[in-house]
């Protein structure tokens, strides 16, 4: 080879070598990108949502006599529910800070301890009626900007008007401070309770089970439906036939489909024409079924299609019929790649929210649901609600149902990667 063929080989050889550390130093800022924006993301969401898990408690020296309840002597089981507990919330207050005269400041230290206090006091004096006559510290749930406040979410440094929390309040609260009768305390409210007007009240209970109903739905309608789609195209459909042809591009076609279009399906046929109930599991599940299908089922024919031809013949030529051979041999192969795709289908129908907002699943609902037709939200549905409610206090919220709904997203795909690993065989 000539001096000048060599050296024209070299320059190709640096150019190819050149080209080839530019693309893996893109790839490798394209990776670092990423993972900085989900460091960022995470950070956001965590930092916003972590206060969320605790509540701020006022304690306070409750009088509980008859005359300021309303009670007689001897009350029925109906007295006490409908005695007057708020009164007496309030005047332990007025004790504790005296010389407040001014309505607007009486007005501003009722609200400091939220609504839900008297029936807490309620709950308490019905379970035992010997509290009556008695003075009980209690720790009471404070007031949703009280809670922001104390946990650092307002400066105080800020002028009067730009915060909600007044000069007087801020008094109180240092008089509360120095007498250590306010705290925080893990917030059990927002993992039994189910939504609220109030922030401090609001917690995930009711959307959380209802997910888990709709999730239920799903996976009971979509597993053997979609696996007995899969085993049937890949197994016993007819090859290079018009209609399975038709039937595998719909399919394809369809885990491309925009969510909302499922849900406006849903909309017309299984509310309107079908009757099922609006803003039920039952409905959110059939309509996430049609979403999952097509995910199980492409995942369904890959892990069949991945068990070895020697698998069947072996079985056929042991005087196995197709169908024994299928059952009995392919499907417990393929069964890891199956439920892993299912798992991951699952997780995706988890986290989706337009599908449920077009069959009314977005409705304000309290009660935590008792069944499959009884109304409820879900997880996504709540985080949409919370994000737009105007309170600072619903921000937090909104986080913190974020990371709760990130982590059963992330349990989901684990239980994925364990299944496959624990069953997956190579060939």
């Amino acid at each position: 080879m000539s001096t000048t063929n060599t050296e024209k080989v070299k320059a190709t050889l640096a150019k190819r070598y050149a080209r080839e550390k530019r693309f893996r130093a893109y790839g490798f800022i394209s990776i670092a990108l990423s993972i900085m924006f989900l460091a960022i993301l995470l950070l956001d969401i965590f930092s916003k949502g972590l206060p969320a898990f605790t509540s701020t408690y006022i304690k306070l020296d409750v009088v509980l006599d008859a005359p300021t309840l309303g009670l007689e002597a001897n009350p029925t089981q109906e007295q006490l529910n409908a005695a007057n507990y708020n009164k007496a919330i309030n005047t332990s207050l007025e004790t504790l800070f005296p010389g407040v005269e001014e309505r607007k400041q009486k007005k501003a230290l009722k609200a400091m301890i939220s609504d839900a206090a008297g029936y807490t006091l309620r709950d308490q004096v019905v379970a035992d009626p010997s509290l009556i006559g008695t003075t009980q510290s209690l720790w009471l749930l404070a007031d949703d900007e009280i809670d922001v406040f104390h946990k650092g979410g307002v400066d105080r440094a800020l002028p009067e008007a730009d915060r909600r929390i007044k000069d007087f309040q801020l008094t109180w609260l240092d008089k509360l401070e120095a007498e250590d009768r306010i705290e925080s305390q893990f917030n059990t409210i927002f993992f039994t309770h189910g939504d609220s007007r109030e922030p401090e009240q609001a917690g995930i209970m009711s959307a959380l089970i209802g997910s888990i109903y709709t999730m239920l739905v799903t996976l009971l309608l979509s597993f053997p439906i979609g696996v007995a789609a899969a085993i049937y195209l890949e197994e016993f459909a007819p090859k290079n036939n018009f209609w399975v042809d038709l039937i595998e591009v719909n399919i394809n076609n369809l885990a491309a489909v925009p969510s909302i279009v499922f849900g406006l399906l849903g909309l017309a046929v299984f509310i309107q024409f079908f009757g099922s109930p609006r803003s039920a599991p039952l409905t959110g599940g059939l309509v996430m079924t049609l979403l999952v299908l097509p995910t199980i089922i492409i995942a369904s024919r890959a892990a069949l299609r991945a068990v070895p031809p020697s698998i069947r013949e072996g079985a056929l030529g042991l005087g196995a019929s197709k169908t024994q051979s299928v059952f009995q041999n392919v499907l417990p192969l393929a069964m890891p790649g199956i439920m892993t795709g299912a798992i991951i289908g699952m997780a995706h129908a988890l986290g989706e929210t337009a599908p449920l907002l077009m069959i009314g699943m977005v409705a304000f609902i309290m009660d935590v649901p008792s069944g499959v037709t009884s109304p409820a939200a879900a997880l996504p549905v709540q985080i949409f609600l919370w994000s737009d409610s105007p309170e600072r206090a619903f921000m937090e919220r909104t986080s913190a149902a974020i990371i709760v709904l990130l982590a059963f997203l992330i349990l989901m795909n684990l239980l994925a990667v364990i299944l496959r690993k624990r069953f997956e065989r190579r060939w």
